[in-house]
């Protein structure tokens, strides 16, 4: 299964459920919905999250997202997610939580673990 990842406030989660799409700050700032892929998802954790609690990791499969993926970065080898307009919430087929260590920081959930 194609999936890509989407961090947020388990609050957020819970407005656009009732909505029937989910919106990021970022599409309107940006133009689009920040996402992750499992290999990045924690690193984007740390740097974007570092301290935050009550959040949420949206599992996210591609084939069912109306609007437009892009995979776009810095660098060819970094190529992050992007969803150019409001998620489908029948996109999203998954809810995680996102945990923090003592100190802040976050790890991998077992979800994700081989």
């Amino acid at each position: 299964m194609n999936t890509i990842l989407h961090i947020t406030q388990r609050q957020a989660w819970a407005t656009a459920k009732n909505l029937g799409t989910y919106r990021s700050d970022t599409l309107d700032s940006e133009g689009f919905i920040h996402c992750s892929t499992v290999a990045q998802v924690i690193g984007s954790a740390n740097r974007f999250f570092k301290n935050q609690t009550d959040l949420v990791i949206l599992k996210i499969n591609i084939d069912r997202v109306t609007p437009e993926i892009r995979y776009e970065g810095a660098d060819s080898n970094n190529l992050f997610p992007h969803i150019y307009g409001e998620l489908n919430i029948d996109g999203v087929i998954g809810l995680i939580d996102l945990e923090s260590n003592p100190d802040g920081s976050f790890i991998l959930p077992v979800e994700f673990v081989n």
